[in-house]
Order: C-alpha cells, then sequence, then structure tokens
C-alpha cells in the first residue's frame, strides 16, 4: 500500500513543564460497579508560572476495570497564590501489571513503589476566568502520575 501523498512531515511535538501538584485524598467511597470516590481534601501545585492550593471537594470518580485498569474522571478546583480559580478536569488510565498489585495493597507502604512498575498518565484540561490565567484555556497537556503518602501526585507538562 502506498502512503497517503497528502501526509507530511509537521513540527515535533515538544513539551514545557507546567506545574507538579500533590492531591491529598479522603478515605475512598466505594459505590458499587467498580466505582470509586477518591474525594479531594487538599494539597498544592507549584510551577514556572503557577503555584498555590488545591481547594477540597473535587475529586476522582473512578472506575477499576476487570483487567485491573483504573479510568479517571477528575474534577478539581485550584487556586493561585494570586487568590485566581481555575478548573482542573482530566481523564487518564492508571494501568497496574499483576505482578504489582500486591506491592500497592497496603496503604501504608504502596506511596514507596517505583512508579515505573506501573503506568498512570492523564490528560488535564483547564478553564478560567481569570485574566492572568486566561492562557490555560486553550493548553492541552499531560501528566504522570505517582502515589505519594496520603494521596496522588502529578507531573504536568504543556504541550506546545
Amino acid at each position: 500500500m502506498t502512503a497517503d501523498p497528502r501526509v507530511r512531515n509537521v513540527a515535533a511535538i515538544t513539551t514545557e513543564h507546567l506545574f507538579d501538584i500533590v492531591v491529598d485524598l479522603d478515605p475512598p467511597l466505594r459505590t458499587g460497579g467498580g466505582r470509586t470516590l477518591f474525594g479531594a481534601a487538599g494539597g498544592s501545585f507549584d510551577g514556572p508560572r503557577l503555584r498555590g492550593e488545591v481547594i477540597a471537594g473535587g475529586g476522582d470518580s473512578a472506575v477499576f476495570r476487570p483487567d485491573g485498569t483504573m479510568e479517571l474522571d477528575v474534577r478539581l478546583t485550584l487556586r493561585t497564590d494570586a487568590g485566581e480559580l481555575i478548573s482542573m478536569t482530566y481523564g487518564g488510565r492508571w494501568a497496574v501489571p499483576q505482578q504489582v498489585r500486591a506491592d500497592l495493597a497496603d496503604p501504608a507502604t504502596r506511596h514507596l513503589v517505583d512508579p515505573g512498575r506501573y503506568y498512570f498518565r492523564t490528560t488535564p484540561l483547564f478553564a478560567t476566568g481569570a485574566p492572568g490565567c486566561a492562557w490555560l484555556n486553550d493548553a492541552v497537556c499531560v501528566g504522570s502520575g505517582y502515589l505519594v503518602e496520603g494521596g496522588v501526585a502529578y507531573h504536568v507538562v504543556r504541550v506546545l
């Protein structure tokens, strides 16, 4: 088969660091049907252009699939140090190989498991009416997640 002649080379995708975020979590609420609510109890974010706090009250309405992968559906509200409010939503996947699941079973030690042993990626989107952060409304981002004591964290980059 011949390649479609309309296909052409375009610039490589590059990224820049947006921020690192830690979300403290309330104890999970298992609602049935594989769905679990992980409520956000607070947290913080810090990056070159943005820093502030995660406001308590959002969270992840996650679905655990039979294959052990978690489908994320997260809604958070961020407040910058300047007092600007930002809505952050993201989907994603946390896929844990069978041989790693036992190491993640203990809530007291699961944050010690090397994140290179599982796949935890998100696709954050932002919405804000704050003029100083309006550039986020058009940003496409990707996050790499990992467990921390008491919650989760993400290294978030903006696709340029």
